[in-house]
């Protein structure tokens, strides 16, 4: 067989591509190995996927090119973006700084309550275009930006040009923080924001309200209720409701679904150590789960054991997400890997020396979980999570003979437990392309470094306000 894995990265196809206008663009991959992750479509072996303009508009063997750029994609796998349903991108100039975090309560008071009463705008702005650009690069093209440091307006607007600037398909989610002194404009300031930035339905950047599950930490202010799913309901818009776990949120769970506002439209985040009826609740009503398997297994939040077990018993297929890049890693296929083997770990541990049944999850899962349902529970599945003709051109060329993944037997496998960011050749985010070549584009790394390491020393060095 032979096979070519250069083409896909040549600079002269890049400069075919962009010189044609981005609205009459065709762009046609050919003899790649094609996970759609659409349930009707499956795995194409050296299959075609042409793209018109920012939309997939055919998927199959032989398709015809006419006059479109034709990319030989011989050797590669063609997958859907990832989609990271949470991710407090206004942290990433913080990365690692407390990789052996005890609790929840350390990382609470040392991020929330210090390092983030002190962030300006342009910090926002730097941390949440950071955390974007490295998601591109690893493969993630849709991001919920869990932006819960929104002291100001100007706090909103700095993280919302960011994901602009970026090119990610970003789903940008503010909140009020949770200690210091801010400017009490949310939750009125989301009809600004909506007016503003959000006024169209077909764009990459969409809105969503973020708020808090109970008022433990950060009071009633802050916290999910008839109130602000009120907002929410008015502007239509999405919720995403963050530090979901133990009895409190369980009981809050059931109090939102006699209230009335569980839906398809609100996400729970985490979900850890929820009672069975709260999981029943939740079932019942369509509500969607963001989970964050480093997250829950690393800082230890509540059981520290990832809840997809119980999403799954009530017919939910959660999403899946990166948390704070503070303390765990910042890409997809670690959370893919992490939650693979947890659950299998957890079920055949129960199961050790008696004659259960075994429902172990599979490659399949977690590769839907970061594509089909993420997109999904971040409320964009019609637009993204799947490589079906119609929904926008949001995808992965991946290199399927590279040292650690060839041969390539299969190829789900392979994405799941192979691959890694350096794999990526190339990332295509509504149809325009975002890295090639291995490299992520219209990036002047030199000019981002000297950022972002002035702005750590500013929050660093700042006392906490």
């Amino acid at each position: 067989m032979n096979v070519n894995v250069n083409v896909t990265t040549s600079a002269a196809v890049l400069e075919e591509l962009r010189r044609r206008p981005a609205d009459r663009r065709r762009i046609l991959f050919t003899g790649a190995t094609i996970v759609t992750m659409d349930p009707d479509l499956g795995v194409i072996d050296r299959g075609d996927l042409l793209v018109e303009g920012d939309t997939i508009t055919a998927v199959g063997p032989g398709l015809s090119a006419g006059d479109a750029v034709v990319v030989d994609a011989t050797g590669t796998i063609i997958a859907p973006g990832f989609v990271d349903t949470h991710r407090h991108a206004w942290e990433a100039q913080l990365r690692r700084i407390m990789p052996d975090v005890d609790d929840l309560g350390g990382y609470v008071m040392a991020t929330l309550a210090g390092y983030a009463t002190v962030y300006r705008p342009q910090d926002m702005y730097i941390g949440t275009r950071l955390a974007a650009l490295t998601a591109i690069d690893s493969g993630v093209t849709t991001m919920l930006d869990f932006s819960h440091n929104s002291r100001t307006r100007e706090h909103s607007d700095a993280a919302i040009g960011a994901l602009r600037d970026t090119g990610i398909r970003g789903v940008h989610a503010p909140m009020g923080p949770h200690f210091g002194a801010w400017d009490r404009q949310w939750p009125g300031d989301l009809t600004r924001l909506k007016d503003q930035y959000f006024s169209s339905d077909d764009q990459l950047l969409t809105l969503r309200l973020a708020t808090l599950a109970t008022d433990e930490i950060a009071g009633p202010a802050l916290a999910y209720g008839p109130e602000l799913a009120r907002v929410a309901k008015d502007l239509g818009i999405g919720v995403s409701v963050d530090a979901v776990f133990g009895t409190s949120s369980s009981d809050a769970v059931l109090r939102w679904a006699r209230d009335g506002i569980l839906s398809p439209d609100v996400t729970l985040i985490h979900s850890t150590g929820l009672t069975p009826e709260a999981w029943k609740a939740m079932g019942e009503t369509g509500t969607t789960v963001a989970l964050a398997p480093t997250s829950d297994a690393q800082i230890g939040l509540e059981t520290a054991i990832p809840a997809v077990d119980e999403a799954l018993s009530v017919g939910i297929r959660p999403g899946l997400s990166i948390d704070v890049e503070v303390a765990l890693a910042s890409d997809m296929f670690t959370q893919m890997r992490a939650l693979h083997a947890i659950q299998r770990m957890r079920v055949v541990n129960a199961a050790y020396g008696t004659s259960g049944d075994l429902s172990r999850i599979t490659t399949h899962d977690v590769l839907d979980f970061a594509t089909l349902q993420g997109a999904r529970t971040n409320g964009l599945a019609g637009v993204t999570g799947s490589l079906t003709p119609g929904k926008k051109a949001d995808l992965l060329v991946v290199q399927a003979e590279d040292l650690n993944n060839m041969p390539l037997n299969d190829p789900i496998g392979t994405l799941v437990l192979g691959s890694d960011a350096r794999n990526i050749t190339a990332v295509l985010i509504n149809g325009e392309p975002r890295k090639w070549d291995g490299q992520v584009l219209d990036v002047n790394l030199p000019a981002l470094r000297s950022e972002v390491h002035a702005s750590r020393e500013y929050v660093l060095n700042t006392p906490a306000a």
